[in-house]
């Protein structure tokens, strides 16, 4: 088997494949006997069918196979061996493949086009600065983590008089003969949609009674209020009228204050002992989420940069667009805008591998399970859980890993992490601490 690859210009080349009788004859032979063994032919004992017979059945279309194997698998060895640096896959020249009698010929040439990737540098040092944008909490953020906190480990208690938010008990009855009455009915008004129904509970006590309509203060839902009444939904327009509410227990839930038990709550057991120490290690928590969003800002200036930089690279659009065709619906191509998306992020792919291969950038599942662990850590600090124990973050973190997709952004995240971290420490960074609107505005400003 003989290779030849010869380049058309700097963004494509053509490689020949020369496959000779002997590269393949042992292949077909060995699948032919095969064949024989299974083959169940009228007046033949299996495994006794003339091999004449089995040639002439078969003979064809097991050369055409096995000379497709074996040039498959040829193609990519000799591409992988010789680094040849390819996009997409090699393009069978269709033209020259017509030609092709499987049946009569013993030597075949197969001929592809190849999109060869384009030639640049892509170098950062000390010289290229850019902007890093530190990111500070405001008090009102530090306050309603802190409050968040507190709410974690407040509790439920009785109270004599009704505020929006409370959970009220008590006897609710229908002002009819024979009408409906709940016994120990629970609600909760501040769920009501009116506000004039609601407005009829404000400051009600324990033992008062409070006359509502349920319909019109649920808005005709049936299915809140087949849960109020404990009717079936089809009989809750039977009970369209007044009730009463005989409050017997009014029950609030209110806040911790924030005290010892909210810090170990937050942060484990005498990690911080004053107020002064836990609102700056919420602030902390705040610095490393946002961290990872100056990150990303960071890397997308980067690459901003370096496109400009690098400047325009050329590739061989014809077999790209061939190839990305071959991705569709039949019938279907893709379109100039969809072409050009394609081209800018292949662009930025490029430069990304070439950075990569620079800093010598390596991901193993470690990585990739680290990265894991700090989106389900993130995950439960937006619900105000900062005190994950680390083997519930592994779990939820391989959970998560299980799914095809997730892991694929989860490892290109390891990459897009290591990669950062290798740019921070080559490239001048201008720091500058900005608020999360100011921050945000920048983003937009380059989205």
């Amino acid at each position: 088997m003989e290779f030849t690859l010869k380049n058309q210009d700097a963004t494509s080349a053509i490689l020949s494949v020369n496959i000779q009788e002997a590269d393949y004859s042992a292949l077909v032979e060995k699948q032919l006997k095969n064949f024989r063994q299974k083959a169940n032919i009228p007046g033949f004992r299996p495994g006794m069918v003339p091999m004449g017979l089995i040639k002439k059945q078969y003979g064809v279309a097991v050369k055409a196979e096995e000379i497709n194997k074996l040039l498959q698998t040829k193609l990519f060895e000799y591409i992988r061996e010789n680094k040849i640096d390819m996009l997409g896959e090699p393009l069978p020249i269709e033209e020259q493949q017509a030609g092709i009698n499987m049946a009569e010929d013993k030597e075949f040439t197969f001929d592809f086009e190849i999109a060869l990737a384009p030639k640049f540098e892509a170098v950062l040092d000390k010289s290229d600065a850019l902007p890093y944008y530190r990111i500070e909490p405001t008090k009102e953020m530090i306050d309603g983590q802190a409050n968040a906190f507190a709410q974690r480990c407040g509790e439920y208690k009785q109270v004599e008089s009704y505020e929006n938010g409370d959970m009220l008990k008590g006897t609710l009855t229908e002002s009819v003969e024979e009408g409906v009455v709940v016994r120990e009915a629970v609600m909760m008004p501040s769920y009501m949609k009116n506000d004039e129904q609601k407005a009829l509970f404000a400051g009600a006590k324990v033992n008062d009674v409070v006359t509502f309509n349920p319909s019109v203060a649920f808005d005709n839902n049936e299915a809140e209020l087949a849960s109020l009444l404990k009717v079936e939904k089809s009989e809750v327009a039977a009970h369209a009228g007044e009730f009463t509410f005989a409050i017997t227990e009014i029950t609030r839930f209110v806040a911790s204050e924030i005290n010892q038990n909210v810090f170990d709550a937050a942060f484990g057991k005498d990690v911080v002992t004053t107020e002064e120490e836990f609102r700056a290690k919420i602030a902390e928590q705040f610095a490393n989420r946002f961290e990872v969003e100056s990150d990303y800002k960071l890397l997308m200036d980067v690459r901003a940069y370096l496109m400009e930089k690098v400047g325009k690279l050329e590739y061989n659009e014809s077999i790209l667009r061939r190839i990305m065709d071959m991705s569709k619906a039949q019938g279907e191509t893709v379109s100039e805008e969809e072409f050009q998306k394609s081209l800018t992020e292949l662009s930025w792919h490029l430069v990304k591998e070439q950075l990569a291969k620079k800093f010598e950038i390596k991901i193993d599942d470690n990585d990739v399970l680290a990265v894991a662990k700090d989106a389900t850590r993130d995950q439960f600090a937006q619900y105000g859980m900062a005190n994950v124990p680390e083997d519930l973050l592994e779990n939820y973190a391989k959970e998560m890993l299980k799914q095809d997709k997730t892991r694929e952004a989860l490892v290109n995240r390891a990459v897009d992490v290591k990669l950062i971290a290798s740019i921070k420490a080559v490239i001048t960074l201008n720091e500058e601490t900005v608020s999360v609107e100011d921050f945000n505005k920048k983003v937009s400003e380059n989205a």
